[in-house]
């Protein structure tokens, strides 16, 4: 997995574990509050809603890499395939960005 999108996912984990623990702290701050039996469910309803969006985000994360992978392995075994296709391709894209950066 590139290291951009490793990055991108522990960014995107710290944020979403920044945000839970924010509102952890509102919420159990709140003691004059918590007596009220709707307060009580908004909390609840709020750690379930919490909780499914920590999930969802992990399995986004999850399939972003396994996606990643398929795909690098997919490459993989076309360059293991067609390896003079891939080096001529590679020729060809080297030549044409040589030539471009020469008339620079």
């Amino acid at each position: 997995m590139p290291a951009s999108i490793k990055k991108a996912q522990s960014v995107a984990r710290a944020e979403l574990e920044d945000l839970v623990a924010d509102l952890r702290d509102i919420l159990s701050s709140s003691d004059t509050l918590s007596a009220s039996p709707e307060i009580k469910a908004i909390r609840e309803r709020l750690e379930d809603s919490l909780q499914r969006a920590r999930n969802a985000a992990t399995d986004a994360a999850h399939e972003a890499a396994e996606q990643a992978r398929r795909a690098a392995h997919a490459a993989d075994d076309y360059a293991h395939d067609e390896p003079w296709r891939v080096a001529g391709t590679a020729l060809a894209v080297g030549a044409v960005l040589g030539f471009l950066l020469g008339r620079r």
